[in-house]
């Protein structure tokens, strides 16, 4: 099927996907099928050393996802052992408290473990791949509701719509590795939900704009491809002083659902790094950026799932890596350091409720 066959497909298919099928085939499973609405990056360390912080996402949230225990150097310690048991612990945790949970990432240019880098050959380096991504969605059939399967393929400043990130997998697979990933893992478990995940799309400034290009032409190409592609994510890590472009943003998540495709805010925070004022109004430009956001995704449809790279600001990473001149921490989270709400939660709130 050419590009222009696919795309007069999908389109003459709209009637169906507003009533709830997707041209791409999306995973029909009862957990799949679960409203994930509003949910919260967490990883187990903060999680044990901080009662409150598990509470507070049982108490404002239905889903939740690790930062870190689903990712290789964790999970895959070295080439003969996987260990599951931190990713299993969170994911108890979500059941014990009704949430869902999501998987990521499968394949990421970084946190890749060394002992993958003393593989020299190509076939090595596919076999382990391949066995990597395999063996952990299977042993997660049936359990998550999406996963990232491939995280951030496109590099910071592209020039051309065709550009990608150059990273371990590309020297050994080629371009091969992204539409691999996929099907590996759609082989492993056939209703679980596919999604491809970028960051620094969202606003106006032209890198962003660029980059929102290179991601639109890998997602068609895929699609083109025939991969097994059924969500793209938006991690929205938004920075403060700029503005979202909410024209653009709109049209481009438009396309991607004409295509069948659902749209995942999948790693939300605003850096504050550059804001000057208080607290409190530097929360309320947070908000305002966040609320830009979700009402340009929610243009052409509700916004259904909505995940926070974190909840509190306590246990943000921004805090870690952009700290703000005048030595004020950070304030890029719904809730605050002592876990009472912002302004941002208020717009969360108000998203969720009308999803």
């Amino acid at each position: 099927m050419t590009r222009l066959d696919r795309r007069e497909f999908l389109l003459c298919g709209a009637a169906t996907l507003a009533a709830g099928a997707t041209a791409s085939a999306a995973p029909a499973s009862k957990l799949a099928q679960r409203r994930p609405g509003f949910g919260a990056a967490a990883t187990l360390w903060d999680l044990q050393a901080d009662p409150r912080l598990g509470e507070a996402i049982s108490t404002y949230c239905t889903q939740v996802v690790p930062v870190l225990e689903l990712k290789w150097p964790m999970l895959r310690p070295n080439a003969h052992t996987f260990n599951f048991e931190r990713a299993d612990a969170i994911l108890d945790y979500a059941r014990d408290n009704d949430l869902t949970m999501r998987g990521h990432a499968l394949a990421w240019y970084h946190d890749i473990p060394d002992w993958t880098k003393q593989i020299k050959d190509t076939k090595g380096v596919e076999r382990a791949y391949v066995d990597h991504i395999g063996t952990v969605v299977s042993y997660y059939k049936d359990k998550l509701t999406s996963w990232d399967v491939v995280n951030e393929p496109i590099p910071d400043n592209p020039k051309k719509v065709t550009d990608r990130r150059d990273t371990f997998w590309t020297q050994h697979l080629g371009n091969n590795w992204i539409p691999l990933a996929f099907r590996t893992a759609a082989a492993a478990d056939p209703f679980v939900k596919l999604a491809i995940n970028e960051y620094d799309i969202e606003s106006a400034k032209d890198t962003f704009i660029a980059k929102r290009a290179a991601y639109r032409h890998l997602i068609m190409d895929l699609l083109d491809q025939g991969v097994p592609l059924h969500a793209v994510g938006l991690q929205s890590h938004l920075h403060a002083e700029l503005e979202i472009d909410t024209h653009g943003l709109a049209e481009f998540v438009t396309e991607l659902r004409s295509w069948g495709l659902e749209v995942l805010v999948t790693e939300l925070d605003v850096d504050d790094q550059k804001l000057t004022g208080n607290a409190a109004e530097r929360d309320a430009i947070v908000a305002r950026r966040v609320n830009d956001l979700l009402t340009a995704i929610s243009t052409s449809g509700p916004v259904r799932s909505i995940l926070t790279w974190g909840l509190s600001d306590r246990y943000s990473w921004i805090n870690g890596v952009f700290a703000r001149a005048d030595k004020q921490p950070n304030r890029p989270l719904p809730l605050d350091g002592e876990f009472k709400p912002k302004p941002f939660m208020d717009v969360i709130s108000k998203f969720t409720r009308d999803a």
